[in-house]
């Protein structure tokens, strides 16, 4: 089956919802979403987005933070754009009906939360379900908009390219599987969109949905796009630690609102940074990594014990709800936390406004790298960022789809070795294990320490994986499963290369075999280039 389209957004978050809703009255859009509409990383989000709304705040101030934060590789045009537009995102957000938490004393003014690495309070917030309440707003206005057409389940396999008037190369849409139906559609646009989040599910431990799988990082190195720094995995500080839920997020506003982090014998962990427990997110991951190594623990504490319960169930009550379903209440027992994969810094190289290097392409959200987060994100700068480059990207694909024709495609050829769709069950237990073995030796090798060593077991052991799944692919019937162990597998290269690239450490790169920050050699982006030709043969014209 062929779909045509102006604009084919992939992925649902915040950045390809707002991004749709930009082009919208513009030409026809379609909108696909792995899972559920509403199943992505934007969702889980509880902290907030930062913008200088505060009468003590200043842009410059949010703009010094930032580049504190990044460890010397945030750019400082992108910074400055992205923290500049802030005020008028959230005044957009306000219009289309999202509901900010306002003070008790000033319902007219919102209330303010502070997080990791800012020096004021800037994040607003909908309580704790900030990326909750944005993204059913969102949502209800997709599938209220006659111009969009939103389809769920909908796997992207890789991009589809042709040569334009000037026989250049031109990203023209992309395969997709509809999973429930077992069969690959051919969805043709003028400008494609990756919107597709992160790939926390390459590690073992991680706070993102099941569907963050590194698809639109896959798919974009793939036809040949640049991507940078993947070195840099944020791993967020204080994941819940609890058996029966594993990558449940512990909002990083609680330590805002004074939340301690102890060890297992009470002493504050961050009672020698300056910051204390508000110190940037890799400078506090790495301090929990280091104490539980030191004491052989499982985990360390978030202590908010001290503050009001009233307070603590009124300021987090996502929070505070879900522990309580677990046995455990806030207000009176410490929460036991570790670090887990959170976000990815780097992604595929894109301009100011969401171009890559490849023609036709966009890419927008966690996926892309605009240089705003350099070596170490700040906290609630992600959201920010999406609705911004959201924002810009539409304006720009608005003017190039005025530029371009519809793509021209013959009957879609299929992608996959003999039309095969699905696999049996042993072949699935197969995939499963391969999956499962890349998450842990990237977590145990990959993770917030590494060193060349480490590296190198990794890669040694990635070729291996790599090997089998080649071999699925060639010889298995395929689903959904296999092209997302596949695409985790390029990640995990990606990250491993990248990695091995960046011999110091800095921000969330840190190696025991490079411990000091080398500004001479290494104060610059790690970029990599495929030159390769996309996965599938017969795919370009």
């Amino acid at each position: 089956m062929i779909q045509k389209f102006d604009y084919l957004v992939i992925g649902s978050g915040i950045a390809g919802l707002s991004f749709a809703l930009k082009v919208a009255d513009h030409g026809r859009v379609g909108i696909l979403a792995k899972r559920s509409l509403t199943d992505t990383n934007t969702n889980l989000a509880q902290g907030g987005i930062a913008a200088v709304l505060g009468q003590d705040d200043l842009l410059e101030y949010h703009v010094l933070d930032t580049l504190a934060s990044g460890g010397g590789l945030s750019r400082l045009e992108t910074v400055k754009t992205v923290v500049a537009a802030g005020p008028r995102m959230i005044r957009e957000l306000k219009d289309l009906g999202v509901p900010f938490t306002a003070q008790v004393d000033h319902p007219d003014r919102p209330e303010l939360g502070r997080e990791g690495g800012h020096s004021h309070r800037r994040i607003i917030h909908s309580k704790d379900m900030t990326g909750q309440t944005v993204q059913s707003v969102l949502a209800e206005r997709i599938l209220n908009h006659p111009n969009i057409t939103a389809f769920d389940h909908f796997l992207s396999l890789d991009l589809l390219q042709e040569k334009d008037a000037n026989g250049q190369m031109r990203v023209t849409g992309a395969w997709v599987l509809d999973i429930a139906q077992g069969e690959v559609w051919a969805m043709t646009a003028k400008v494609t969109v990756l919107a597709t989040g992160g790939s926390g599910k390459v590690y073992l431990y991680t706070t993102n949905p099941d569907g963050a799988s590194g698809d639109g990082l896959a798919m974009a190195w793939r036809a040949g796009a640049d991507v940078a720094n993947l070195e840099f995995v944020q791993f967020h500080p204080t994941c819940l630690f609890h058996p029966q839920l594993h990558n449940f997020l512990i909002s990083e506003a609680v330590r805002g609102e004074g939340g301690r982090l102890i060890n297992s014998e009470g002493v504050p962990i961050m009672k020698d940074h300056p910051q204390g427990d508000l110190a940037c997110r890799d400078v506090v991951a790495l301090a929990i990594d280091t104490e539980m190594k030191r004491s052989g623990a499982d985990n360390v504490f978030l202590d908010i014990t001290h503050r009001p319960a009233d307070f603590t169930r009124d300021r987090f009550p996502k929070i505070y709800s879900t522990c309580l379903s677990l046995g455990l209440d806030i207000t009176r027992q410490p929460i036991p936390v570790v670090p887990a994969a959170h976000y990815q810094c780097g992604g595929i190289v894109v301009n100011l406004d969401g171009q890559t290097t490849r023609p036709g392409l966009y890419a927008i959200g966690e996926v892309a790298c605009t240089g705003l987060h350099g070596a170490n994100r700040l906290a609630s700068n992600s959201l920010l960022e999406a609705l911004v480059m959201a924002d810009r990207a539409g304006a720009q694909a608005v003017i190039e789809a005025q530029t371009v024709d519809y793509p021209q495609l013959a009957e879609p050829y299929s992608p996959w070795p003999g039309g095969r769709l699905g696999h049996a069950p042993a072949e699935a237990v197969l995939i499963t294990q391969s999956w499962d073995e890349i998450r842990r030796f990237m977590w145990n090798y990959v993770g917030i320490v590494r060193s060349d060593q480490r590296l190198t077991m990794a890669a040694k052991r990635l070729e291996l994986v790599k090997a089998e799944i080649d071999d699925f692919f060639r010889n298995f019937e395929v689903d959904a499963d296999l092209v997302e162990v596949r695409n985790i597998a390029v990640v995990a290269e990606l990250i491993i290369r990248s990695a091995s690239t960046r011999r110091e450490s800095r921000g969330l790169h840190f190696s025991l075999t490079w411990p000091k920050q080398d500004d001479v050699n290494f104060k610059r982006d790690t970029i990599l280039r495929n030159p390769a030709p996309p996965l599938f043969p017969g795919l370009s014209a």
